[in-house]
């Protein structure tokens, strides 16, 4: 980030793009000129004209000079979005005559004669028109004019003093048809907006911004997501843990089950996290959702992030098991959200958890699994680094998270896409195992970082009267590696009913 200058305390201009304002820190410095770059499909059309329209909120003269684009292509653009461009000046630099033939050149090389009037006619029509925001695409039609980098960047030069003159703030356009490794325009202009479109093998493209300079003023710095929507372009800052903090109570509070509290210790602590993992089947949604309605019934919030399994099939499933979690979201204290990790961004998920702590002021949040999380993530790397931030804003909101991991296989080596336990405050492992021809279910805690934690096995049983966590069990050896060795000397496990049953106790 660039220090602490005079830029930093002058009245900053509104870019009328939601999160593009937080990258910088409060906006625009007035009467610079600014470069944003990026190849076709980038939004970079779709930028400006949010700026301009902003600017028409705000009271500004704007204008829109076009060298490649049609005016009616630009309101094309606008009406797809719901716009209207109505008291902002669109302005077509090469009109139809143009390629008439009595404007042909004869004696002297067209781009000396056709640049010369193009920046001419640049400067003309702001001197008429007096602008407060002007925005130019785009540069690549004045580099292809220019025909080498001197004359062009002389030109670019020519108007940067010249806008300065006359106190305009200039978006210049740029799609990045010059050599790979040229930044001519880089240190011309007072900052720099780089656009990326990404495109994976599977799911939707995506896109992310970075500020690659901006003289005097501090921002956050890094890749940002974003997406264009009906409505314009929306930034997902790139969450910065240490800017978000809160006061909140440290006091434990009830997982739901007085069996489970003692495993954990004292039960869940505001701002720590808690991770299950165990294979498929076993119990790990089940028990978080029970964690969930426990808060949901002290009169706290909750946000449920499910990104493996159809939202109908987890609320029939909950509602059989004692569990009905339609109350809860028709009185507005319960938030579920289907995800998609294929059309969802990073920073968009972190984006829509910040949204549900700081704006619905929810206490507990599910993230539902990780596995899938994995998936929309482009390397094993960012998942860790974009997850360890996620939970320390988390941490410093005072927010209980419950994170679920699905582990490969059922029994005997059990492995994760990634491991992340050591980012857990506490962790929560389920497993199978087998006992007089039953196939049963195992809960322990691993570790917790708040308090001294049970460690105990205990069975764990799913019915439709709901969770119930036995005893310790004190006479099986290897039910964490898959390989357990049972010396019937007591009756640890929960007793079974007519027909191998299970009765609760």
């Amino acid at each position: 980030m660039a220090n602490i200058t005079v830029d930093d305390l002058q009245p900053k201009l509104m870019t009328g793009t939601p999160g593009l304002n937080e990258v910088l820190r409060g906006g625009l410095t007035p009467e610079r000129l600014y470069l944003v770059e990026g190849t076709p499909g980038t939004g970079k059309t779709t930028l400006a004209l949010k700026f301009l329209m902003e600017g028409r909120r705000a009271g500004d003269r704007s204008l829109y000079i076009t060298l490649s684009e049609t005016e009616s292509e630009l309101r094309a653009v606008a009406k797809s979005h719901g716009w209207t461009l109505d008291g902002i000046n669109l302005f077509e630099m090469v009109a139809e005559d143009e390629f008439s033939a009595d404007h042909e050149q004869t004696l002297l090389h067209p781009s000396e004669v056709e640049l010369g009037e193009t920046v001419r006619g640049i400067i003309g029509l702001v001197e008429r028109l007096d602008p407060a925001r002007v925005v130019l695409d785009s540069l690549s039609e004045l580099r292809l004019l220019a025909q080498n980098p001197l004359r062009y960047r002389r030109q670019i030069l020519a108007l940067k003093h010249f806008f300065s003159r006359r106190k305009c703030t200039v978006l210049m356009l740029d799609d990045r048809t010059s050599e790979p490794g040229d930044l001519q325009l880089h240190s011309i202009a007072h900052g720099v907006i780089s656009l990326e479109q990404l495109v994976s093998d599977f799911g939707s493209e995506r896109r992310r911004l970075r500020i690659v300079k901006m003289r005097g003023v501090q921002y956050y710095g890094g890749y940002h997501d974003f997406s264009i929507e009906p409505g314009g372009i929306c930034v997902y800052p790139r969450l910065v843990a240490a800017d978000h903090g809160r006061s909140f109570t440290s006091e434990p509070v009830t997982s739901g089950l007085a069996a489970l509290d003692a495993l954990l210790g004292d039960g869940l602590f505001p701002g720590t996290n808690t991770l299950l993992a165990g294979p498929a089947g076993v119990g790990k949604t089940t028990t978080a959702v029970r964690c969930m309605i426990a808060a949901l019934k002290r009169g706290q919030k909750a946000a449920y992030f499910l990104f493996d399994e159809r939202l109908s099939t987890l609320m029939i499933r909950s509602k059989a098991l004692g569990m009905d979690l339609q109350p809860f979201i028709d009185e507005g204290v319960l938030e579920i959200r289907q995800i998609d990790p294929a059309e969802l961004s990073p920073g968009e998920f972190a984006n829509a958890v910040r949204t549900a702590v700081e704006r619905d002021q929810v206490n507990v949040v599910v993230i539902d699994s990780l596995n899938a999380y994995l998936h929309a993530m482009p390397s094993d790397n960012f998942l860790v680094l974009q997850m360890h931030e996620l939970l320390s804003y988390l941490a410093q909101q005072g927010v209980v998270s419950l994170m679920i991991l699905g582990q490969h296989g059922i029994t005997g080596d059990l492995r994760s896409d990634v491991d992340i336990s050591y980012l857990a405050d506490t962790v929560v492992m389920l497993r199978f195992f087998e006992a007089a021809g039953q196939v049963r279910k195992s809960i322990s805690v691993i570790k917790t970082r708040t308090s001294d934690h049970e460690r105990s096995i205990r069975e764990l049983r799913i019915d439709e009267r709901g969770i119930v966590i036995g005893d310790p069990i004190r006479n099986f050896t290897g039910i964490l590696s898959g390989a357990p060795v049972y010396t019937p000397a007591r009756g640890d496990l929960l007793p079974l009913g007519e027909e191998g049953v299970a009765t609760a106790t």
